[in-house]
């Protein structure tokens, strides 16, 4: 029993350590090659996990072999354009200047119906809004849409909007995060410059965020709000 115990938890920090090698993406934004080797390592996984007999070493090499042969093709990707469109394809235009292109979803073997689903979920709900649709090589629906029908922007009504930087979680459940003060240019001593002002101390707070411009907002953990 012991032997499963540290067995799975040798691997799941393997497997985890494999994930972070191969980058932050989402499942659903996983290329083609991402995909089958996050596939074939739970596989692999698996096996020497439910059997105990079998060496351990006899899951990890495969895993490593499958990592190494990732970081390969994202190198060669990255240096060759050709190998890349070989491996993950390339984007696919849908609609065309506010067209449906069936050639092309036929390719795709997409449906009118996956189409539409997939352009209600980018918020679009007219055709005629569109001007050009794309599904990328790892299968989300890229939506263009025309001059007239997209969202107006400060730019367009030459409106100045004051820029607050970015605002970051720097205090939470009570505890100071220093990357998280240094991302909004705040230091530790800022932040409890910040507590001393509300007479506040970090253990008393639930959530402190702050933003580049200055701007802060403590809630308590017992709920209220400064």
């Amino acid at each position: 029993m012991i032997i499963s115990v540290i067995r799975t938890v040798l691997l799941y920090l393997v497997i985890i350590f494999a994930v972070r090698l191969m980058g932050k993406r989402q499942i659903s934004e996983l290329q083609t090659t991402e995909l089958v080797v996050t596939l074939l390592i739970s596989d692999i996984a698996a096996i020497p996990m439910q059997n105990t007999g079998q060496p351990l070493v006899s899951g990890l090499i495969p895993i490593m072999i499958l990592i190494a042969i990732e970081i390969l093709f994202s190198i060669f990707m990255l240096k060759s354009g050709k190998f890349r469109r070989i491996i993950t394809g390339r984007p696919i235009v849908v609609i065309n200047d506010g067209k449906i292109q069936p050639q092309e979803l036929r390719r795709l073997r997409m449906t009118i119906e996956d189409l539409f689903e997939d352009l209600r979920q980018s918020n679009v709900t007219s055709l005629s809004d569109i001007a050009y649709a794309i599904v990328e090589t790892n299968g989300k629906l890229s939506v263009i849409k025309k001059p007239g029908k997209d969202s107006v922007t400060p730019d367009m009504l030459q409106l100045t909007v004051p820029d607050n930087g970015i605002e970051t979680v720097v205090i939470s459940d009570g505890v100071i995060s220093a990357p998280s003060a240094q991302l909004c240019r705040k230091s530790v001593a800022w932040v409890e410059g910040v507590l001393k002002s509300k007479n506040l101390t970090a253990d008393q707070v639930f959530l402190m965020t702050a933003n580049t411009a200055g701007d802060f907002q403590i809630i308590k953990k017992e709920g209220k709000t400064r």
